[in-house]
């Protein structure tokens, strides 16, 4: 089971736009494509600084560090951390543009977790129905 955060945004309730998890735990994607990954979000400064943060440390390691294998590793353990705080940096983006974190809900997927979190908020669930949603 994953662990995800809820995040809504009351006034359109559109399950498309206003309802939104974020997984708990480590990004792959953030991980991979750094600040791709962010500007994929629209997270436009986030991304200028994951961008700043990975050309500077790079040229720092290339000037500092003689030996390839230390310089390959001291770059894995940054991505390692982009990776371990970008869903973090995510909620942060999602509070900036009016989510309310309404709590957390397991499931095996998204639809899953989405799934039960209406099912144990049924007032939700009849205001996103009202709304044109089918679940």
């Amino acid at each position: 089971m994953r662990v995800f955060t809820v995040h809504l945004r009351r006034h359109g309730l559109d399950p498309d736009k206003d309802v939104r998890l974020v997984k708990e735990g480590f990004n792959w994607p953030a991980f991979l494509f750094s600040f791709l990954w962010a500007l994929w979000h629209r997270m436009w400064w986030t991304a200028l600084g994951l961008f700043v943060i990975v050309s500077g440390a790079g040229l720092a390691v290339e000037a500092l560090i003689p030996d390839p294998t230390a310089r390959g590793a001291v770059m894995l353990a940054l991505y390692a951390a982009i990776g371990f705080v970008a869903n973090d940096l995510l909620r942060r983006h999602l509070a900036a543009r009016g989510f309310a974190e309404a709590g957390l809900v397991c499931g095996q997927d998204r639809d899953d977790a989405l799934y039960r979190f209406l099912d144990a908020d049924p007032v939700l669930a009849r205001d996103l129905a009202a709304a044109g949603v089918r679940a």
